[in-house]
């Protein structure tokens, strides 16, 4: 039924695209122009139509939304966050990745809960499918095949900040204007991007597609002199499967259950029993050897354009850490394919080479190629130049999203382009723009990370980035993000609302069911029989309380009264979540409390940043160094300043503050003793 409606649809748009001419289509004023039909163009496109805004939306070719330039995946540690708070927000790739997963597992199960990372390997076809049925079924978002030549630009208006002001853009076929309100650019590697295989260069972003337009880089770099820089990946070969020998390679299971991403499926289109595995290998002293004799001729790896740090191309890795065994992962790309991925082989040396470097590995040592792997170099826009809304500070008008901010994955662009859409398209409907505090979603960390800090290499999500990831973590995305997206943003339908409100009113329900059940530690053994309550605890707990003890699940506790609890078996692993997490959420929510509430507290003018012994990032020291701000609050609102860090330097300086009134008490009175004993508070050791 999907590839059928699909078939329908793209007839429907190639037949409107290719029937009205350039003229007929340029006399419509759009709210928003969207220019790239990848990852952070389809979410922008449909975050914008979502809110009300007519869209539009500009590619290459109508047929390449949606595709998985590189790895056939979605999600994963601190990027499967990222995949349900875009689906909290009504977003697209949530549901597309239960449509087209062929493999789903939870990474870091062993961990706890909230650094849990839902991903699926993907099926290719089914993903590029579903895409497409969304957004050519979209109301109020039209798309168009095309490459943009330019954007538009005029004077500012004067009641608002910024030199310059985006009017709409012009195609590369010299046709008339397209005008709109907002312009949201998501180009990925095709702004002014080149190809590099061995030492043959070509211009594009995407092998097979054709060449980016260097119109557009030089109206962002001379027309807004916007500061731009280079940023460098990968893609590995494909491989025919048939090739490989996957009894020498170790077989990687998915979870018995699939989980889905979205809070809208309760199952996802494969069946547990049709997964597809994965195979694990490893790279050999050979491979090693093939890519130091190789180096010579390999221009992309020789160069300085900076790469993705943590997803790394073989060559890098090998001359970075020589001597070590390095995982390759056999990912398939579909259920029909008869390709594999192999992860963590991403090269850019000659093709005959590349062969010869798969060899090297035993479940390889037949494997033929069916396409070979290349580097992209591409243009990135130093992001500190963009407001939290994405919005460019100097531009009205114009967004960027994906990575052309410097970022690197599919779904740190999605998680962008959805925001920048929201944005554009409340701009364009003469509503103020709107932003995530790094407080309450990691798009907001995202977003804060580009913004105040900046890039030197491409930008990869992980839960580590998070101060308050026990609070934003992957089962709580609806409760946190849904009925905001609704209320106040306008991005998220009606359906979903319902459904989320629904489930926060049941989880309220069952926490207050689980609060009203209050017995001894004593009773509680007899209840649940043998569970590690401390027989000296002579405290009253209830279901909530005891639900925090590993080896007590909802599940026990509602069979042992049924009465009150049965009735909420739905939300058992989120109780059981909440359960573990509220004390230490509790806790993040006092010391922000504190925070506001001492937002006046001065901090002294001649404090040593650089040196103060607490627990400060390098980043974060330097920002407290340059700026020096005079209050706690000035600097919570600093570019960069993170809320881990005010903690920390809220408690540095009461504590010190403290021991400093100590002190002079103490030396007024030796002072009225007859001076003796007197020591200068600066000399006081401060404790850590």
């Amino acid at each position: 039924m999907l590839a059928q409606k699909l078939h329908l649809l793209r007839h429907n748009v190639l037949s409107f695209v290719s029937s009205r001419t350039g003229s007929d289509l340029t006399r419509r004023q759009y709210d928003v122009i969207v220019v790239g039909g990848g990852h952070a163009g389809t979410e922008a496109a449909a975050a914008a139509a979502r809110l009300g805004a007519e869209t539009l939306l500009i590619t290459q070719k109508i047929m390449t939304i949606g595709a998985l330039s590189c790895n056939p995946s979605l999600g994963g540690v601190g990027k499967g966050q990222l995949v349900r708070e875009v689906d909290a927000l009504d977003g697209l790739c949530g549901r597309a990745g239960d449509s087209a997963g062929v493999h789903f597992s939870i990474l870091n199960r062993s961990k706890g809960p909230a650094v849990w990372g839902p991903r699926a390997q993907l099926d290719r076809e089914r993903y590029r499918q579903f895409i497409q049925s969304e957004l050519l079924s979209t109301p109020r978002l039209t798309v168009l095949e095309g490459s943009v030549d330019e954007l538009l630009v005029s004077q500012p208006n004067p009641e608002e900040p910024g030199h310059h002001r985006v009017t709409g853009i012009r195609l590369v076929d010299g046709s008339h204007p397209i005008l709109s309100s907002s312009v949201v650019l998501t180009t990925g590697t095709f702004l002014s991007g080149s190809l590099f295989m061995g030492q043959t260069t070509s211009p594009g972003g995407r092998m097979g597609d054709a060449q980016s337009c260097a119109g557009l880089s030089y109206t962002l770099k001379e027309t807004l002199g916007l500061r731009v820089g280079r940023l460098r990946t990968g893609t590995p070969p494909r491989i025919v499967k048939e090739s490989v020998d996957l009894s020498l390679a170790q077989l990687q299971a998915p979870d018995k259950q699939p989980t889905p991403f979205s809070f809208l499926n309760t199952h996802t289109r494969c069946k547990p029993e049709e997964q597809l595995p994965c195979y694990l290998t490893h790279t050999t002293p050979g491979v090693e050897r093939v890519v130091r004799e190789s180096v010579h001729l390999n221009c992309h790896i020789q160069q300085d354009t900076k790469g993705p740090r943590y997803c790394p191309s073989i060559e890098s890795r090998v001359l970075r850490f020589p001597g070590r065994r390095h995982q390759v992962w056999l990912e398939p790309e579909g259920l029909t394919s008869d390709l594999l991925y192999p992860q963590g082989l991403s090269m850019t040396m000659p093709p005959d080479l590349q062969l010869r470097l798969l060899r090297e590995i035993p479940a390889l040592h037949r494997a033929e190629i069916r396409a070979p792997g290349y580097g992209v170099q591409y243009d990135f826009v130093c992001p500190t130049q963009l407001t939290p809304s994405l919005q460019v500070k100097s531009t009205q008008g114009l967004f960027l999203a994906g990575q052309i901010n410097g970022t690197t994955g599919y779904e740190e662009a999605a998680a962008q382009g959805l925001w920048a859409g929201v944005n554009a398209g409340r701009t364009a409907l003469s509503l103020p723009p709107i932003a995530l505090s790094r407080t309450q979603s990691y798009i907001g960390v995202l977003i804060d990370d580009l913004v105040g800090r900046g890039v030197t290499e491409p930008y990869r999500m992980f839960t580590s980035r998070a101060e308050f990831r026990t609070y934003l973590r992957p089962d709580n995305a609806d409760l946190r993000l849904t009925p905001r997206g609704f209320e106040e943003v306008g991005c998220v339908t009606l359906r979903r609302y319902k459904k989320a409100v629904s489930v926060r009113d049941g989880l309220q329900e069952a926490l207050m069911a689980l609060q009203s059940v209050a017995l001894s530690s004593t009773r509680w053994r007899e209840k649940l029989g043998n569970i590690s309550l401390s027989e000296n605890k002579s405290t009253t707990l209830n279901g909530l309380d005891l639900l925090q003890y590993k080896d007590v699940s909802f599940e026990m506790l509602a069979s042992a009264f049924p009465e009150c609890l049965s009735q909420y078996f739905e939300y058992s692993q989120r109780l059981k979540i909440e359960a573990v997490y509220r004390p230490h959420c509790e806790k993040q929510s006092r010391e922000m409390e504190r925070i506001r509430s001492e937002e006046s507290l001065s901090l002294p003018s001649d404090m040593d940043y650089l040196s103060l012994p607490v627990s400060l990032s390098h980043e974060v020291r330097e920002i407290l160094d340059r700026v020096r701000p005079n209050t706690l609050g000035a600097a919570t609102r600093l570019p960069g300043m993170t809320p881990a860090g005010i903690i920390h330097l809220l408690n540095y300086v009461l504590r010190t503050g403290q021991r400093n009134r100590h002190t002079e008490h103490r030396n007024r009175s030796s002072q009225k003793e007859g001076g003796k004993g007197q020591l200068c508070a600066s000399n006081i050791p401060i404790s850590q």
